[in-house]
């Protein structure tokens, strides 16, 4: 998952150069960005094993999470919401929420994050280490 400035081909395409295995099968909706299975829902939902249930559930609980939950959104930080969203979606079925608060407390132990640190550069990019 990334966050990218536009969904014109060139952009996804290249994106799915770059994070897909070559020879992977790709299913999406019916957005004409990408070269792959499609599943137009203005005519069936599951063609056999291709659908887009999976990615639409993630996206619907995205929205719901960062709709609900955050009051703003800044545009610079979205791939860290974006980050957290994928985190719950990949360990839903084997994390409950006190196993979840752990890992995190894990992943920032040693770690120290400055205010300037976390606004300083107004553009996406990892955390410092």
């Amino acid at each position: 998952m990334a966050v990218v400035e536009n969904t014109k081909r060139t952009v996804l395409q290249g994106q799915v150069r770059q994070h897909v295995a070559a020879g992977a099968t790709v299913h999406t909706d019916a957005l004409k960005s990408y070269v792959h299975n499609v599943i137009d829902h203005a005519e069936k939902y599951v063609d056999g094993q291709v659908h887009t249930n999976g990615c639409e559930t993630f996206w619907s609980l995205r929205k719901r999470s960062l709709n609900g939950t955050y009051v703003s959104v800044e545009p610079f930080h979205l791939f860290r919401y974006l980050d957290e969203q994928a985190f719950r979606f990949n360990n839903r079925a084997v994390l409950n929420d006190a196993d979840r608060f752990g890992e995190v407390v894990r992943a920032i132990v040693g770690r120290r994050l400055t205010y300037q640190g976390l606004i300083g550069a107004l553009s996406a990019g990892p955390l410092p280490a």
